[in-house]
Formats: C-alpha cells, structure tokens, sequence
C-alpha cells in the first residue's frame, strides 16, 4: 500500500521539522540548501522518520528541483 502527499519545503531553515497544513499536504522544513539534492535527503529522512518506514520507501514522484513536491511512501 502507498500514499501520496504533496509537500511545501522551506530550506535553509533554524529547525528541522514536519507541520501538518490540510489532509495529505505538509510543510517540511530542513537546514539543508537545495543544491546538490541534500535538501531532498534531508526530506525523505525526515518523512521516513515520522512514518516509521525506511528512506527507500520514501519516494519523490513530481518537484525534484521544486519547493512543491509530490511524495509517495510505500
């Protein structure tokens, strides 16, 4: 079974954290800059952590290089 969620990202951010906006949409935020991907792994370990899965199962299906993603968890 997966899940989809779209999610805004705020990088370059003081903490590293998870907020709940409406059903299936969150705001992460990570102190990673966007360059290289390492705001992106920053992502997928902190959704990994929350929802109690591994990082692989974490995946980016639409906003590599966005602030606006769509992730799905497997």
């Amino acid at each position: 079974m997966s899940a989809r969620l779209k999610i805004k990202v705020v990088p370059r951010s003081s903490q590293e954290k998870i907020v709940d906006v409406a059903p299936g949409e969150l705001k992460v935020y990570v102190h990673s800059a966007p360059a290289n991907g390492k705001a992106n792994e920053s992502i997928r370990r902190l959704l990994a952590e929350r929802f109690n899965v591994p990082k692989t199962a974490v995946r980016i299906v639409k906003g590599e290089t966005s602030r606006d993603k769509v992730i799905e968890i497997n």
